[in-house]
């Protein structure tokens, strides 16, 4: 009797895990991006939070923990229960270039998080102020050479993806330019909107709509083809800097521990919404590239990643400010 009990309680225990997952979620579900309102990854969770809100019938809802880098808005994720109602929406700045720059985290970014799914890939512009006299890539380097007491770039951070692409940017052209770091990609669009910082380095995806209104101007894209958003502007790679390539990613993770029927499900459910054309038509009109992974696909490409920019950061000797 008693070994039929104990048979009966491990089939109930093994079939949990996944009822568990079937019932997910029966209650409103936390999305936080580790930085401020308006920048490029905040501009995609709040369309991926809409979607599933809608795909799961329960409230998803975006809360911005900025700080560090990215990292206190991460760190409180890595903290959280491991139940699925605490998700981070993270980019290749917290994941894959935080740990190689910064040597004490209050997580440890390799068992922190279970990655769930990248939900997009993201180009960056190279934009100016329309007060800065230049029209194309090649007149601004020109103009950084001219005056290289004049010119400074804002970014969303010290070592997250614009930074690390305009260091590599300068690296390349042999163009002085000083770096303004700010706690995101919003406040950091911001000073350049207003004419306080001459360039940026940002992801089309969150100035595509200052772009489009003429409160900011493109002077190239970051990646090794045009976006389908500003079809006109160029490559850096078409002649100006050859071979160069530079962009970030937003995706989606679960605090370590989540059970991996539920990761399974939250990812699945991710690329169900990412499959929707009128979804797909929504990111690719605001700059992105939506592309959604299995856990195991996203996990990858986080370490491919980091190894990419661990050899980056060493040739061109980059620390945080």
């Amino acid at each position: 009797m008693f070994t039929r009990r104990l048979a009966i309680a491990l089939a109930f225990a093994a079939m949990a895990p996944a009822a568990f997952a079937q019932a997910f979620p029966a209650r409103p579900v936390t999305l936080i991006v580790p930085f401020p309102p308006g920048g490029g990854t905040d501009t995609g969770a709040r369309v991926i939070a809409e979607q599933l809100s809608r795909r799961w019938s329960q409230p998803v809802i975006v809360e911005n923990k900025g700080g560090a880098a990215g990292q206190i808005g991460a760190d409180y994720v890595a903290k959280s229960k491991p139940d699925g109602y605490t998700l981070l929406l993270g980019n290749i700045g917290t994941q894959a270039i935080n740990p190689l720059l910064y040597p004490k985290m209050p997580y440890d970014p390799d068992k922190a998080f279970a990655p769930v799914s990248l939900v997009a890939e993201l180009p960056l512009a190279m934009m100016v102020n329309p007060a800065v006299p230049a029209r194309t890539a090649a007149e601004f380097i020109a103009l950084a050479k001219a005056k290289p007491d004049q010119m400074s770039y804002s970014s969303s951070g010290a070592g997250g993806a614009p930074h690390l692409a305009t260091e590599m940017f300068k690296d390349q052209t042999g163009a002085f330019i000083l770096h303004v770091p700010y706690r995101g990609g919003g406040p950091a669009i911001a000073d350049l909107l207003a004419g306080h910082v001459q360039l940026s380095f940002m992801t089309v995806l969150e100035a595509s709509g200052h772009i489009k209104a003429g409160k900011l101007r493109a002077l190239a894209v970051s990646g090794d083809k045009r976006v389908s958003a500003f079809p006109d502007v160029p490559t850096l790679a078409e002649g100006t800097v050859p071979g160069f390539n530079a962009i970030s990613w937003i995706g989606l993770l679960a605090p370590a521990g989540t059970p991996q029927e539920l990761q399974d499900k939250i990812s699945a459910d991710v690329r169900a919404v990412l499959a929707d054309e009128a979804v797909k038509a929504r990111f690719v009109a605001l700059g992105g590239v939506p592309r959604a992974t299995s856990p195991a696909e996203f996990a990858k490409l986080i370490t491919d990643d980091r190894a990419r920019y661990a050899q980056i950061i060493r040739a061109r000797k980059i620390t945080i400010e």
